[in-house]
């Protein structure tokens, strides 16, 4: 939902995410004219087009009551992390990723690189709370 500009109150889809402008484009929401000039393979003239957003001005809507609400994460019983809805009117429900958002900037490395931790260094254990074993003296 748009909560600010001259489509205020308005619902729509994300089409882009602009990550880098911290902007998005709604679906058929904040239209401007551009005029664009006749060229060799194009025909000119005013057209209507989707103008970016900034994220501050859209809020999700919440699954349950259909208004605009904060998103807050919580850990399920399995461990998997998800956003649910919270703030003034929310219902406190489960609020499923779009696959807009699921989309990486950049993909995760697969390759260790020689910088990486061996994963048996990481897992060793060198502190143990009721022996004292791996207790700095102070």
């Amino acid at each position: 939902m748009i909560i600010r500009g001259k489509d205020k109150g308005e619902t729509g889809i994300i089409k882009r995410v602009i990550r880098s402008q911290n902007r998005v484009i709604v679906e058929g929401k904040n239209l401007v004219k551009k005029h664009i000039k006749q060229g060799q393979g194009h025909e000119g003239g005013i057209f209507s087009i989707e103008s970016p957003l900034h994220v501050s001005n859209v809020q999700v809507l919440d699954p349950v009551t259909g208004k605009p609400c904060k998103i807050g994460y919580k850990y399920l019983e399995d461990g998997s992390k998800v956003r649910v809805s919270r703030g003034f009117a929310a219902s406190g429900a489960i609020i499923p990723r779009s696959e807009i958002l699921k989309e990486r900037r950049k993909p995760r490395p697969n390759i260790v690189g020689p910088k990486d931790t061996p994963i048996d260094l990481v897992l060793e254990k060198t502190y143990d709370a009721k022996t004292g074993i791996g207790m700095p003296d102070l």
